[in-house]
């Protein structure tokens, strides 16, 4: 049985790592990000798989073997209680705490008066980045760190020993799970390294959206200047945690990039001018970027064309998934195409036909990987998600 596992890998990494590489495996290879999806899967509430790693990486590892997937994320419901409570996050709403024990966790968006950075503060981060994340920006966010200058606590202290041990206990806990998924249902670690364009962190977790769009009109050389400044550790984060293999992708998660949300311009001169030598550099390393483009990315897919041939894999949510292979297609791999809200209110007939729409229109060359358009939340029906992972499996082979 172990051997007859460790095949079923071995075949499903090399198809999975054939169509990313943009060429023809044996069939197209299923790989859903599923967060608080394989929550409800499991009989576990967003509450329990939040609070508790291990249920999360035991629902997805049920998911995979149950659903017969190629490749998926060890646990894509990533924020752990344990780890925002070391240090009293502030950002992060969590599940039976802060919002209704059956929702996912979520975001929190500062207020515009109340943003964790300061726009008079970009010289200081400019200046020293790390020093500024330290010294001012964790003071703010967390709720026991103290700030320079501030009366030391025993909370402040705590803080750091909490949240250094939670760090190590967390992440250290994939490898074991990468391990398990791999010997209980053959089934790949689908991504490994995290990035985010220097202007998404400012929008995230610096100067909050509004702030940032005041930026773009009021200072916009500060903000081009603070993205230079954050790229060197950006790109140094996304290639520490790479796969030595380089078979998987980094993926940078993408959303406040693109218009509407910015315009063409602050595109073409801040956001993609600082996001493009990144990729390139990543590549340079021989490992290619998941672009996971959350929202609607098509007036910038003519600058994604730009990068190296094969240097990315192309996630489509919102966009039209066949003008995107027009445009990127002879480049690049793509992957999503079957929307979220058919997977939560459409019935199996109709996710099938989609399927079979995208496979026809996307993939009779190769080059693609079958996917909802975005991270697969407790919405979806189950009946809807097997249609789907079982007329690819029956449908699109090669």
């Amino acid at each position: 049985m172990a051997r007859d596992m460790e095949a079923l890998y071995a075949q499903r990494l090399n198809r999975y790592v054939t169509a990313m590489r943009h060429g023809k495996p044996d069939r197209i290879p299923i790989r859903p990000f599923a967060a608080e999806f394989v929550a409800r899967y499991a009989g576990f509430t967003c509450q329990e798989v939040t609070h508790d790693y291990e249920k999360a990486f035991e629902a997805t590892r049920k998911c995979a073997a149950d659903f017969d997937w190629d490749a998926t994320v060890g646990n894509m419901v990533y924020v752990w209680t344990g780890l925002t409570q070391a240090i009293g996050l502030k950002y992060y709403a969590i599940p039976g705490i802060d919002i209704a024990p059956d929702t996912g966790f979520q975001y929190k968006e500062p207020a515009e008066d109340a943003a964790w950075m300061l726009p008079e503060e970009y010289d200081e981060l400019i200046g020293d980045p790390t020093g500024y994340l330290f010294n001012v920006w964790l003071p703010r966010v967390s709720g026991d760190v103290r700030a320079p200058g501030e009366p030391n606590t025993f909370r402040n202290n705590l803080s750091f020993v909490k949240g250094g041990m939670a760090m190590m206990q967390y992440f250290s806990a994939f490898g074991r799970q990468n391990e398990l998924l791999r010997k209980e249902s053959g089934t790949v670690s689908a991504i490994a390294g995290i990035l985010k364009a220097p202007m998404d962190i400012l929008a995230d977790k610096l100067r909050g959206y509004i702030g940032l769009v005041w930026d773009l009109v009021e200072r916009p050389k500060k903000v081009r200047e603070a993205c230079e400044a954050l790229m060197p550790h950006l790109t140094h984060v996304a290639l520490s945690g790479a796969d030595p293999s380089k078979n998987v992708p980094i993926t940078i998660w993408m959303h406040r990039g693109c218009v509407p949300f910015v315009s063409m311009e602050h595109f073409e001169t801040i956001y993609w001018p600082t996001l493009k030598p990144i990729i390139e550099e990543i590549w340079r390393h021989g490992h290619q970027v998941l672009f996971y483009a959350e929202g609607k990315w098509g007036p910038h897919l003519k600058a994604f064309a730009e990068l190296p041939d094969a240097s990315i894999i192309y996630h489509c949510d919102r966009d039209d998934i066949f003008e995107a292979h027009r445009i990127l297609g002879d480049k690049f791999c793509l992957s999503g195409g079957v929307s979220n809200s058919l997977l939560a209110f459409g019935t199996s007939e109709q996710v099938r036909a989609r399927c079979k729409e995208v496979i026809d229109g996307v993939a009779r060359d190769g080059g693609y990987i079958m996917d909802a358009s975005a991270i697969i939340q407790n919405d979806a029906k189950v009946e809807n998600v097997k249609a789907m992972t079982e007329f690819t499996r029956e449908y699109g082979v090669y």
